[in-house]
């Protein structure tokens, strides 16, 4: 989406177009919920990620001010809330709170439609295994084709350490992907 059609659509939700919201939510939702399905590993999780950046959007797009991209601004509010969630499951897990719901099984997982779920649940393993530096910048950088300067804007560090990271993250990820073969 074009900067200027960006600034057009959010000036006219922010004068009452509910029409130019939808717009937005139409181009930027399966971006919000695959940056999340990756970071978080699993549909239902990402499913929920979604839902609550585009209540954020709906209510902060009145504060944005065009200092980054729009793309770049809805990539920090998806990024923080995949990292709040995976924190809030770690203590999860520690207490032993699991939630019933993440563990029931749904046949009608949209994954089945997009990717080979065999595939897909070994590449997810072997980044959940990640330390989350490098998974986040991974993910950034080959899912979603970001740059390194546009990383760097989404999440505040340094170009050489991201590039350090996804370094690391890669090899790791070619040889654990080699021991499942």
């Amino acid at each position: 989406m074009a900067d200027e059609k960006e600034f057009e659509l959010v000036n006219n939700f922010i004068n009452g177009d509910e029409k130019s919201f939808n717009k937005i939510v139409n181009e930027y939702q399966k971006l919000i919920y695959w940056n999340a399905r990756r970071m978080l590993g699993n549909h239902y999780d990402a499913d929920e990620i979604t839902q609550q950046v585009i209540i954020v959007l709906y209510n902060k797009l009145k504060t944005f001010k065009f200092n980054s991209s729009l793309k770049t601004w809805i990539y920090k509010i998806t990024l923080t809330r995949s990292l709040n969630l995976i924190k809030k499951n770690k203590v999860k897990s520690f207490f032993n709170l699991e939630d019933p719901i993440a563990n029931v099984k749904n046949e009608n997982d949209i994954i089945k439609n997009f990717e080979d779920k065999e595939k897909l649940e070994k590449l997810n393993s072997v980044l959940n295994e990640l330390p989350i530096k490098q998974k986040e910048v991974f993910i950034l950088r080959k899912f979603d084709e970001l740059s390194y300067e546009e990383i760097s804007e989404i999440t505040g560090k340094s170009i050489g350490g991201l590039k350090a990271n996804y370094f690391h993250a890669l090899n790791k990820i070619l040889t654990k992907l080699e021991d499942y073969e």
